[in-house]
């Protein structure tokens, strides 16, 4: 990361907060009652919005359940910062470099996030989650549109990601992308970043 940049961009869960545990874990349950044909279920739909899951996977009698289910998942669940991302977020702030949350969370979501870590939101100067764009990851537009709402070129953009679809979402919008190896090891996503970090203290 030598090169300079005028913003950067960041996924949320798996990013800069350690979360996919318990996604894991609530995914994995949704799996094995409502898709046991797919074994493989919570690792598929990882970077996705609730939307494309309930298209893609999730019969309509099962939705209403789902959603409510998850919103008492994330209610209680837990949301602490990726080693080293709190204060990366703060330095890259003080240097004048503009940041983005580009999320496939809805905003109910955040509103957990925002009740447990104070003063959240003043850690970028854009926050965009699944209501802001139409197509979600792995399309590029919610990194697109990010770029154009902060004033910046694609090439002027870095992109933190975890997800094999938020990963191919940034390198389609043409920024320089660095993979997470939060919730894949280091070599499954090495093909899909222009380099591969374990946490932010780097």
């Amino acid at each position: 990361m030598n090169r300079y940049f005028k913003a950067a961009l960041f996924d949320l869960d798996g990013t800069l907060l350690d979360t996919e545990p318990q996604y894991s874990e609530f995914w994995g349950a949704m799996g094995r009652r409502y898709r046991p044909d797919i074994p493989d279920f919570h690792s598929r739909i990882k970077g996705t919005t609730l939307t494309q899951i309930f298209d893609l996977y999730i019969p309509e009698q099962y939705r209403a359940e789902i959603t409510e289910a998850l919103d008492n998942w994330e209610q209680q669940m837990q949301y602490t910062f990726v080693a080293g991302a709190e204060q990366y977020l703060e330095k890259l702030k003080a240097e004048g470099i503009k940041t983005a949350l580009v999320t496939s969370s809805n905003d109910k979501k955040m509103q957990q996030v925002r009740c447990q870590i104070q003063g959240f939101d003043q850690l970028f100067d854009l926050v965009l989650t699944s209501e802001d764009f139409p197509r979600s990851k792995p399309h590029p537009d919610c990194y697109l549109k990010a770029a154009q709402l902060l004033g910046v070129t694609p090439t002027d953009c870095i992109v933190f990601e975890d997800a094999f679809s938020g990963l191919q979402a940034a390198r389609s919008a043409g920024m320089y992308v660095v993979g997470l190896a939060t919730t894949n090891s280091p070599d499954a996503i090495r093909g899909y970043c222009d380099e591969v970090i374990a946490d932010f203290n780097f």
